[in-house]
């Protein structure tokens, strides 16, 4: 599949049998990928405090690894809904667009008594999505990859910052060497490759690309048709931010009469 636009540079993300310990590792470099994510925060002048830019980014980041373990037709959701401070941490992304995106909501979140997690999943063939939600107490990415994989998959699952913008996670296989899964440290798993006997099974790749436009805002605001005067006040134009990674839009009352001008002509 061939990127469009700017978005050229890939992460690639390898699954990697460890055999006789029955564990598969998936590894990945992020650089790339975080370079699309600034470039997209600066162009949108997004600017995020370090804590919360760090928990997107490591988000997409275990998205991202989790998505290689799974089916290639699946697309998945992650959306964290944090009580202090009061933020949405969102990710989304699947492996036959090759894509992933995400963004902060931090204006009119719902304040919860409790953090929670909450992880939607879809494919071509199912009739309606998979949803689990989960009460979580760490506000740290790499340990909510390791609840939900525990919940989601009843097998336990570990995350690793390996240094600098890698990041790798660990899942047991039928068959696991459990004490050897569960003693293993960074510095062994940075030495697995010679200390195990290993197999590269398969290599998927991903970019931190959304693919909205105007095309797909509009189609969201149409319902608005009749309550124009609601949505816009006294002006004839709005900014209107993409739900999935934030970008802004300026849509005018024009544009939406317009919009359903071409819808009822082709219909």
């Amino acid at each position: 599949m061939e990127s469009e636009g700017r978005y050229e540079e890939f992460t690639r993300l390898e699954s990697i049998f460890v055999r006789h310990r029955n564990a598969l590792w998936v590894r990945g470099s992020f650089t790339d990928l975080f370079t699309d994510y600034y470039i997209h925060l600066m162009e949108q002048k997004i600017r995020h405090s370090p804590e919360l830019d760090l928990m997107l980014k490591e988000l997409l980041v275990m998205l991202s690894l989790y998505l290689t373990t799974r089916p290639w037709a699946e697309t998945t959701a992650w959306t964290v809904n944090l009580r202090a401070p009061r933020v949405n941490v969102f990710a989304t992304g699947g492996c036959l667009d090759e894509t992933i995106t995400g963004r902060l909501f931090t204006e009119d979140v719902r304040e919860p008594d409790r953090n929670f997690f909450y992880s939607q999943t879809s494919a071509p063939k199912w009739e309606s999505p998979r949803l689990s939600t989960m009460e979580m107490e760490s506000r740290n990415p790499l340990e909510w990859f390791e609840s939900f994989y525990h919940q989601s998959e009843q097998r336990p699952g570990r995350a690793f910052h390996m240094g600098e913008d890698d990041y790798s996670i660990l899942v047991a296989q039928p068959g696991c060497d459990f004490d050897w899964f569960h003693g293993l440290d960074l510095d062994a798993l940075k030495r697995i490759e010679s200390s195990e006997e290993t197999s590269l099974l398969e290599v998927r790749r991903i970019r931190f690309h959304c693919g909205c436009d105007l095309a797909r805002i509009l189609p969201l605001l149409s319902s608005w048709h009749k309550r124009m005067d609601e949505l816009f006040g006294e002006l004839d134009e709005i900014n209107v931010q993409c739900p999935r990674c934030a970008a802004t839009y300026r849509v005018s009352r024009a544009m939406i009469t317009e919009f359903l001008r071409l819808q009822d002509t082709d219909s």
